[in-house]
Parts: structure tokens; C-alpha cells; sequence
């Protein structure tokens, strides 16, 4: 197993291009399911995550070409509706093959996820939305196990405790597409990641409206054929970005950049003092002198993102006053606290609130990552710090973040890899 090692104090400069929106891309793969046509998906980042869906659909039937950033899938054989433990219990994502499974073959056997340590992230969103299509659904021996003589359309509500659930949005609706009659799907998840596959299924042939608001309309239709797809930008690979420009004084231009979908974001980091211009289709994102510190909470979409919440952590530990930042969506999501607190970060967690007291700088240090957006905010503050930061567990970095080392190289930051 690898470690990650980065000697800090470098400004990073200079021009990166953001790669496709993971977590677009593994409900778009998953989604070819619903058909034997060959789909196209291009703007496909190479990342652990990928890889996985990847091997789900193969070992589903699927015939899976990746070269370049472009996946070709076609079928040349009967496919199965049973989704390994072994693959699935690996990433929380693949859960989202059970929807596409249930609308073509009417059952499904899927394995309950895995993924992440950020705090329970119960399925029970995703079965009531099937159930409420008209399927028996029951669970096994650690799988979810769903059946239907025929689904039929009807309208639910999928708002859960802490919002609205971008997985089971996407399960529900790629089962509604070939069900017979409308659906409608109230308290829909409307991240650009739902918007993205529904694209891909109305190119399909699906029949979908409202998609990007809390509420979805579907029309069933009774076959879906073959498209080609260009992933949307990845928002949180440029949010990480931008930080990492902040927290080490840099200058870098990010491009691949859709601006609608970073209004939340570009407003915290414009309140906190960056100077952020903005192109085409990039950001060159600057600083000058010191940033202030800022109030934080995340939301559901359009609001400040979870998957920022451990990378702004990490600016405002360097920020001097005292910064408040409150998780909405995964209260639980604070492990990576008490690393940049070994890193010399003054940070005291009160339930679902972090208050972050700002100190001059950090200090390298032997840290763990603990999921995907945990190990950005290390890598982050190993940028930012004096000495050498060594972070174990990269395996998470991996899953999230397409050629990151190189990116950063690239850019002038010193980072590499060793054996643990």
C-alpha cells in the first residue's frame, strides 16, 4: 500500500484542466444497463470508482472498452440482475445498478453498499421509491432483493431527514423510465450529477421533465436505445482546485468549468477575500494578502456542497479568527478533524457545528485519510504546511480525483509517493 508525501510551502501556478464528474459518470454507466445498444460515454475520469463500475457491468454481461477518457458498452450475451457483494461492498455509487436492473429485467438482487466512513447513509429512500412503483422488496443476506410483475408509475415523495438523496433520485428514475404510466418523484435531488444522467436517458428515449428541480415527471416508455454522452465537468475536483490555489498563495487557472454549478462555492470563497476571474469556460482564482475567515453550512443542491465541506476546513484552519462550519447532510462527517488538528490546526467539533480558530500555519505530519473528500483536505493542507506531511491511505485519494500527483506536479507543488 502507498503513501502520499508532500513537502509543503510551494504556491502553485499555472493552467489545470478539470476531469469528468465522477459522480455523474457512475449512474451514466450504470444506466446502459437499461439497454442492449451500444452507448458512448466520453469525458470518462480513469479513477478507482470507474474502475469498479466498470467490473460491475462486466460481471453483469456488459462488454466494457475504456481507452482515452471513452467507455463503449455493448452486450453480446444475456446479462444477470445479481450484483456482487465483492463489488459492491466497495463503493457506495454501484447501488445504483438496482434501479436500472428492476426496469429492464423486473428483479434485481443487488448487494447493500459500502464506500465511505462519513456516518450512516441508510437505502431506505431507494426502496420506498421502488416499492412505490409497484415492487416486492425485501432484504437478504445482505442483499437488496427487489421483484415486479410489471412497474407502474405513480407519485412519491423522496425528501429523507437530511434532504434529498442524489442515489436514490437516480435509482428511482432510471427504473420509472420503462415503467408503465407517469411518475412523478417530489423532493428530488436537482445536483447537476441527477441532471446529467437525465440528459443521457432522454437521449436514450426516456420521456423526462423537470429534471434539476425538486420535482421530476416521467413518462414510461417501452424501450430504450443507444446514445453517446459527454460527462459534465467534475465540481468538486475544481472546488478543490481553487482551495488548493487559496491555501498555498498561488495563481492558477482552472479550466473545464461550468459555472452554474459552483454559485454556492465561488460566493464563500469571494466572501473570504479570493480574487476569482472568470472566462469561457475557466477561473483563474488569486488572492491578495490575508482571507477572512467565514460561516459555513452545507445544503442540499444549490447550496455549499458536503464533498467541500473537509476542503474549506482545511483554508480556514490557516485563516486568522474563528470560523463556524455546520454539516447539514452527513452530521458525522468529521474525521478528518482531528488529523489537521496533528497538523497543528486549532479545530473543537460541537455536534454537527466545527469551530475553527485560524492559526499562522500548519506543520507536516504523519496523518490518515479516512474517505475521498478527508484525504483532499490533508493533501490540501500538506500544500500549506511547514515540513513534510506523509498521508497514509491514499486508496481514497484514488477513488475521486483523476491523476491528481501529476496535476500538482505539474504545478509546481512537491508530492510523491512511497511504500507504507
Amino acid at each position: 500500500m502507498d503513501r502520499l508525501v508532500i513537502e509543503g510551502g510551494f504556491r502553485l501556478k499555472g493552467e489545470v484542466t478539470v476531469s469528468g464528474a465522477k459522480n455523474s459518470v457512475l449512474p451514466v454507466l450504470a444506466a446502459t444497463l437499461l439497454t442492449d445498444d451500444t452507448c458512448v460515454i466520453k469525458d470518462v475520469p480513469n479513477l478507482r470508482d470507474t474502475n469498479t463500475m466498470l467490473k460491475i457491468l462486466r460481471s453483469l454481461g456488459k462488454q466494457v472498452e475504456y481507452h482515452k477518457g471513452i467507455v463503449t458498452v455493448s452486450s453480446n450475451k444475456c446479462l444477470n440482475f445479481v450484483a456482487d457483494y465483492k463489488l459492491v461492498s466497495t463503493m457506495r455509487a454501484s447501488f445504483c445498478v438496482l434501479g436500472p436492473l428492476l426496469g429492464r429485467f423486473r428483479k434485481a438482487r443487488v448487494s447493500l453498499p459500502g464506500g465511505c466512513v462519513i456516518g450512516l447513509r441508510p437505502v431506505d429512500l431507494h426502496i420506498k421509491g421502488i416499492r412505490s412503483l409497484g415492487a416486492e422488496v425485501r432484504v437478504e443476506g445482505g442483499y437488496v432483493i427487489a421483484e415486479a410483475r410489471r412497474l407502474r408509475g405513480s407519485r412519491m415523495y423522496l425528501g429523507g431527514a437530511f434532504g434529498s438523496s442524489v442515489l436514490a433520485t437516480d435509482n428511482v428514475m432510471m427504473a420509472a423510465v420503462m415503467a408503465k404510466g407517469k411518475t412523478v418523484i417530489e423532493a428530488a435531488a436537482c445536483e447537476p450529477e441527477v441532471t446529467d444522467l437525465a440528459d443521457f436517458l432522454i437521449k436514450m428515449g426516456a420521456r423526462i421533465k423537470g429534471h434539476g428541480t425538486p420535482i421530476i415527471e416521467i413518462e414510461g416508455v417501452d424501450k430504450l436505445h443507444g446514445a453517446i454522452h459527454k460527462i459534465i465537468p467534475d465540481r468538486i475536483e475544481a472546488g478543490t482546485m481553487m482551495i488548493a490555489a487559496l491555501i498555498t498563495g498561488g495563481d492558477l487557472t482552472i479550466k473545464n468549468v461550468l459555472f452554474q454549478h459552483q454559485g454556492a462555492l465561488l460566493d464563500k470563497l469571494e466572501e473570504a477575500g479570493a480574487i476569482i476571474k472568470r472566462f469561457d469556460s475557466s477561473l483563474r482564482v488569486t488572492r491578495k494578502g490575508r482571507l477572512k475567515p467565514i460561516n459555513v453550512t452545507t445544503l442540499p443542491y444549490p447550496g455549499f456542497p458536503t464533498d467541500m465541506q473537509a476542503q474549506i476546513m482545511s483554508l480556514m484552519s490557516i485563516t486568522a479568527g474563528i470560523s463556524v462550519i455546520t454539516e447539514k447532510i452527513f452530521p458525522d462527517r468529521f474525521m478528518h478533524v482531528a488529523e489537521l488538528n496533528r497538523m497543528g490546526a486549532h479545530i473543537q467539533r460541537e455536534g454537527p457545528h466545527a469551530i475553527v480558530e485560524g492559526v499562522k500555519g500548519l506543520s507536516g505530519a504523519q496523518v490518515m485519510a479516512s474517505d475521498l473528500r478527508a484525504s483532499a483536505s490533508l493533501l490540501l493542507a500538506g500544500l500549506a504546511a511547514k515540513g513534510k506531511t506523509s498521508v497514509s491511505r491514499i486508496y481514497h485519494l484514488e477513488r475521486g480525483y483523476e491523476n491528481i500527483e501529476k496535476k500538482i506536479i505539474e504545478l509546481g507543488g512537491n508530492i510523491w509517493r512511497e511504500k507504507e
